[in-house]
C-alpha cells in the first residue's frame, strides 16, 4: 500500500504545512531510490566535473595522457585542481580552449624532454635502465632549458639571504614557457575554474590560489611547483610560497573542503601507487618509500569524503526526529541545506605501470619515458571507459562512491 511518504506531491504538502519529518523523509527516499537505480553506472549529467592532479615531476606525463583520453571521451572538466607538476598541467588545460589543450600539453612535454629526444630501438631495451640513469644525471647536472637551470655559482658558494642561496636551480625559464603556452586571460575569465596548491614558507599553512577568488599569473603556477631545495620559493604579494606537495600531494582534501553542491564527478589522477612489491635493493627502497610518501595521502583524502557523507546523512536523520514547529528555527534553517541530495562520484585513476627509471622516475624526463607515461595514461582511460558500466563502485558513505581505475585494480583505500 502506498503511503503519503511514497507520493512526492503529498511530500510537498507536508513540507508546506510545516511537517519537517515528512520533508526529510522525502529527501532520504529520493536519495536511496537514486542510489539503487544508478549503483553500477557513472552518471553522464554531472553538475561539476573536477579533474584533480597531484605532484610527481616527470610522472606528470601520465596525467597529460589521462587528459587526452578524457577529451576523446568528451569529458571536459569544469574545474581543474593541481599541485606541483599537476598544477602546471592544470594551468595548460584551463588556460587553453578545448581544441588546443592536448596540443599545448604535448608541446610542453616535448620541450621538457628535448634534452634526450631519442627513442631506443627494441633490441636496445635491455639498456634502458642504464640510459635512464644517465638521463636523470643529466637533468641534475644541466637542468631542463624550458623548465629550470642550475644556479651558477652553486648555492653553497652564495651569500646568505640572497636568492642564489635558497635553491639549486633557477625556475625563471618556466615562467617564459608558461607565458607562451597558457592564456592567463582565459583562466581569469573563469570559464574553467583553476586551483593551485602551495604552502606558505613562514607558517607552513596550505594555500590554494583559486581563479574564483584570485587573479592567476605564471608566478602562482610556479609557486605551486617550487619544491625545495631544488627550486626557490616564489614571492607573491609579499608572501613566500613553496610546492603544495610538502603538506599534501593530493588536492582532494581541498575539493572536499570547498563542498561542491549537487552531482559531482571527481577524476583524481594518482601518479604514485601506494601498493608495490617488496624492494630488493637500495634504489628500490628509495623508490618504494617515495611511492608510499606521496600516495598515502590519497587514502586520507578519500576518508574525508566518507566522513562528510556520513555526517550529512546523520544530520538528516537528526533533523527528521525533530518535532513539528522547529522548521522555523534559525539553526534548523541553516543546517537543512547541508542535507541535500548531493552525490560525489570519485573516479580514481592510478598509474600502476612500472618504470625503468627506479628512484629517479620523478626527475627522469627523457623522451622515451615521457612518451611511455603519456601513452599509459591515455590507455588506462580508454580501458576504463570500455569497462566502467560493468564495474562495482565502493560505496564509502551515503552519496559517496569510488571507482578504482583502470579495471582490475584493488579496492580504494586498501
Amino acid at each position: 500500500m502506498r503511503t503519503r511518504r511514497d507520493n512526492p506531491v503529498e511530500m510537498q504538502k507536508l513540507h508546506k504545512n510545516g511537517n519537517i519529518t515528512g520533508f526529510y523523509d522525502k529527501r532520504m527516499f529520493l536519495i536511496q531510490s537514486r542510489q539503487e537505480k544508478e549503483k553500477r553506472v557513472v552518471r553522464a549529467g554531472f553538475d561539476h566535473r573536477i579533474l584533480a592532479l597531484q605532484g610527481g615531476g616527470a610522472l606528470g606525463a601520465y596525467q597529460a595522457g589521462v587528459y587526452e583520453g578524457l577529451a576523446e571521451a568528451g569529458l571536459m572538466p569544469s574545474w581543474v585542481v593541481g599541485i606541483s607538476i599537476g598544477g602546471i598541467n592544470a594551468a595548460i588545460i584551463a588556460g587553453n580552449p578545448p581544441e588546443r589543450r592536448v596540443e599545448r600539453l604535448r608541446t610542453f612535454w616535448d620541450r621538457v624532454s628535448s634534452y634526450a629526444p631519442l627513442t631506443m630501438p627494441a633490441w636496445l631495451e635491455a639498456m634502458r635502465p642504464a640510459l635512464n640513469s644517465l638521463s636523470a644525471a643529466a637533468v641534475m647536472s644541466f637542468g631542463i632549458p624550458a623548465f629550470f637551470v642550475p644556479r651558477v655559482p652553486s648555492p653553497f658558494f652564495a651569500a646568505d639571504n640572497t636568492p642564489g642561496a635558497l635553491s639549486f636551480y633557477d625556475t625563471s625559464p618556466l615562467n617564459r614557457t608558461l607565458e607562451e603556452l597558457v592564456d592567463f586571460d582565459l583562466i581569469n575569465s573563469r570559464k574553467v575554474r583553476l586551483s593551485l596548491g602551495a604552502v606558505k614558507v613562514l607558517d607552513g599553512s596550505s594555500v590554494y590560489f583559486d581563479s574564483s577568488r584570485t587573479r592567476i599569473t605564471a608566478d602562482h603556477v610556479r609557486a605551486s611547483g617550487s619544491l625545495p631545495p631544488g627550486f626557490p620559493p616564489v614571492t607573491i604579494e609579499g608572501e613566500d610560497y613553496w610546492d603544495g606537495g610538502i603538506v599534501t600531494n593530493s588536492p582532494l582534501a581541498y575539493v572536499a573542503d570547498e563542498k561542491p553542491r549537487t552531482r559531482v564527478l571527481v577524476v583524481a589522477v594518482d601518479v604514485f601507487n601506494a601498493r608495490g612489491e617488496f624492494p630488493r635493493n637500495l634504489d628500490q627502497v628509495q623508490e618504494r618509500a617515495k611511492d608510499i610518501q606521496y600516495a598515502s595521502k590519497m587514502r586520507l583524502n578519500t576518508e574525508r569524503f566518507r566522513e562528510l557523507g556520513e555526517m550529512r546523512a546523520a544530520l538528516g536523520r537528526l533533523l527528521r526526529k525533530l518535532p513539528p514547529g522547529f522548521e522555523a528555527d534559525p539553526d534548523v534553517q541553516k543546517l537543512a541545506p547541508l542535507c541535500d541530495e548531493r552525490e560525489y562520484t570519485i573516479a580514481r585513476i592510478i598509474n600502476r605501470r612500472t618504470t625503468k627509471s627506479g628512484n629517479s622516475k620523478d626527475y627522469e624526463f627523457s623522451r622515451a619515458t615521457v612518451n611511455e607515461a603519456w601513452a599509459a595514461g591515455r590507455e588506462d582511460v580508454r580501458r576504463s571507459k570500455d569497462n566502467i558500466e560493468w564495474m562495482q563502485p565502493m560505496d564509502l558513505a551515503p552519496g559517496v562512491r569510488v571507482y578504482d581505475l583502470p579495471p582490475g585494480a584493488d579496492l580504494p583505500g586498501k
